[in-house]
């Protein structure tokens, strides 16, 4: 063949013919460098994920007829500490709006109309305060939804204020508590040495 050259013949056979263990260790060096790269995106996803929360969120939810059964009410809330300090009256003053709770304003579910006291409050979800005080407290039903804290309260979208006698606890709280009795039908409020009940009907 015109123009052809043996040793452009030789270059084309030795590449052709290059050994299977040069191709296999070039796959194993592939395989290993993606692994490489998969564990260090994970190790630093890793190191960037926060820890929990000293005022951890928590859901306290109303089954009156038992597990697995359509509940009346669920309250997501955060859990303030005490850790030693004094809360109601302190950190929390006395006769001050207070979220409820920690971080973001508490928030509740009704999956029907349930009465609170003596406050008939419809299905829906609403945000609640509170203003605490040593003999009692107002619980505060607000239409307006996915705030933080107590810095967006408005007034005007309240729903329903009820007046609740504050009780004593049995013994200290250390973490702010919502819950609910579904023998006594009532919503349970404890923190410290403070204890509420709001009797409920629906």
């Amino acid at each position: 063949m015109a123009g052809f050259r043996f040793s452009e013949l030789q270059i084309i056979v030795t590449i052709n013919t290059s050994p299977k263990k040069t191709v296999m260790k070039k796959l194993k060096l592939v395989v290993l460098s993606l692994f490489l790269v998969a564990g260090a995106s994970q190790f630093s996803i890793a190191q960037k994920l926060p820890g929990v929360d000293p005022s951890p969120a928590d859901i306290s939810i109303f089954r009156p007829n038992g597990k697995g059964t359509t509940p009346v009410a669920k309250v997501v809330y955060g859990r303030p500490m005490k850790k030693g300090r004094t809360m109601l009256g302190g950190t929390e003053a006395y006769g001050k709006l207070w979220r409820f709770g920690a971080n973001e304003t508490s928030e509740i579910k009704l999956y029907q109309d349930v009465t609170f006291g003596d406050k008939t409050i419809k299905a829906g979800t609403y945000s609640m305060y509170a203003i605490p005080d040593k003999t009692e407290w107002t619980i505060i039903f607000n239409s307006k939804l996915d705030t933080w804290g107590a810095f967006e309260y408005d007034e005007s979208k309240d729903v329903a204020r009820i007046k609740i006698p504050a009780g004593k606890s049995e013994s200290e709280v250390e973490a702010f508590t919502i819950a609910f009795d579904d023998k006594g039908k009532t919503m349970i409020i404890a923190w410290e040495n403070t204890m509420l009940k709001i009797p409920l009907k629906f």
